[in-house]
């Protein structure tokens, strides 16, 4: 089984039946990151776009750890020009082997820009991420967005029976979107992200669960920062 910690925010390590390890979007520095977790590996990274919140810590830990990134070509030349050595920079629609899991980046509805010194750079669009696990089994990783009627496509096309959706409204989907979005996927499990970080991030897992009580296949997988569970 996967072995899932959140980290706060939109970050999650994952840690595959092989032991490698996975990082999602990490933010090391955001409020609820649980201080006492240690990451001691990172086999391999995947960012979803250019904002801090998402990006800012990939450079180091992606350095220190010789870690596989995963990003969008602009990030990824970005990702380059600050040393990281081991870059895929795909798009959307596109597979990539990261590791001992596959990875189709998706669409997303969100903005991407780089904070870098004084200038704010392009950083490609932003995306979202289905993998595909060696047990066949497959995951979406929305990264920051609202609903959009291709979450079809992607439940048509891969299945997913987990799925990560941001909840906290005002610079992703609330609750009421991510509700919509759970109808259009259908998966078995939801773990509601990027909330609770800010008291402008207002969405909870408990709005998100009243809002699908007339989806009983799904289940709101509310989870702790730095507390792992095993899917």
């Amino acid at each position: 089984m996967t072995e899932i910690t959140w980290l706060g925010h939109g970050g999650f390590h994952l840690r595959l039946v092989s032991g490698e390890t996975v990082l999602l979007d990490p933010w090391l520095d955001n409020p609820l990151y649980p201080k006492e977790f240690a990451i001691t590996s990172a086999d391999t990274i995947l960012v979803t776009h250019g904002h801090f919140d998402h990006l800012s810590s990939v450079p180091a830990i992606a350095i220190e750890r010789s870690s596989l990134v995963v990003s969008n070509y602009e990030i990824g030349v970005w990702l380059e020009s600050k040393g990281v050595k081991n870059v895929v920079g795909m798009n959307k629609g596109g597979t990539a082997q990261a590791g001992g899991i596959r990875v189709t980046m998706t669409h997303a509805i969100h903005s991407s820009s780089i904070q870098d010194g004084g200038q704010l750079l392009y950083g490609g669009e932003a995306a979202g991420y289905v993998l595909h696990f060696p047990d066949g089994r497959t995951a979406y990783f929305s990264g920051d967005t609202t609903v959009f009627g291709d979450m079809r496509i992607i439940a048509d096309l891969y299945k997913p029976e987990l799925a990560f959706l941001p909840i906290g409204d005002l610079y992703t989907m609330s609750p009421r979107e991510a509700a919509l979005a759970c109808h259009m996927i259908r998966p078995k499990k939801v773990i509601p992200m990027h909330w609770g970080t800010f008291p402008p991030l207002t969405g909870r897992p408990a709005a998100l669960a009243a809002a699908i009580e007339d989806l009983p296949g799904t289940e709101v997988w509310e989870l702790e920062p730095g507390k792992t569970v095993r899917w």
